[in-house]
């Protein structure tokens, strides 16, 4: 996988991590409240792995870090995220905001400059999110298991088939 793929793929990250954290605290009771934040129980570091699929190449394993700070406002959250595998690493920081139930935010990897952009929205398992940026777009499927997330990333018009990838508090 070349350096451009692996930062298509932490962006990817990035953003299901983002959206995933959020359903942590996501209640349905409190989804009629329109300034709940999901970002109230995020902060601290979080690490997990997965599996990446690159087409007409084996599956390589991820190794990913994520730090979420909401420094107040209740309704951000900006988040680290630094990622590696055989082919190499990534960092990537975005801002995730929070308002009446849906999820907007902005990413930028620091080593390649590349940006993007979020959207999502809840599901009653976690969220559906799509990503875009310079050469990246993808869907995602972010389902919240307890202290877990399990997040299954399927890209749009790529080199990359999928990742899946599965972070814990820790």
């Amino acid at each position: 996988m070349s350096a451009f793929e692996m930062c298509r793929v932490v962006g990817a990250l990035l953003v299901a991590g983002s959206f995933a954290m959020g359903a942590l605290s996501w209640n349905p009771a409190r989804a009629v409240a329109v300034d709940a934040s999901p970002f109230e129980k995020l902060s601290g570091r979080w690490v997990g792995d997965g599996r990446l699929g690159v087409r007409n190449n084996a599956t390589e394993q991820v190794k990913c870090r994520v730090t979420y700070l909401v420094p107040g406002p209740a309704d951000q959250m900006q988040q680290t995220i630094r990622c590696a595998s055989g082919s190499g690493s990534i960092e990537v920081r975005s801002t995730v905001t929070h308002a009446a139930g849906n999820l907007t935010g902005t990413w930028t990897e620091l080593v390649r400059n590349m940006h993007g952009d979020v959207t999502g929205t809840v599901t009653p398992r976690g969220f559906k999110v799509n990503v875009q940026g310079e050469g990246l777009k993808a869907n995602m499927d972010i389902v919240i298991l307890g202290a877990k997330q399990v997040i299954e990333i399927q890209f749009i018009d790529s080199s990359l088939i999928g990742l899946t990838l599965i972070l814990t508090k820790g």
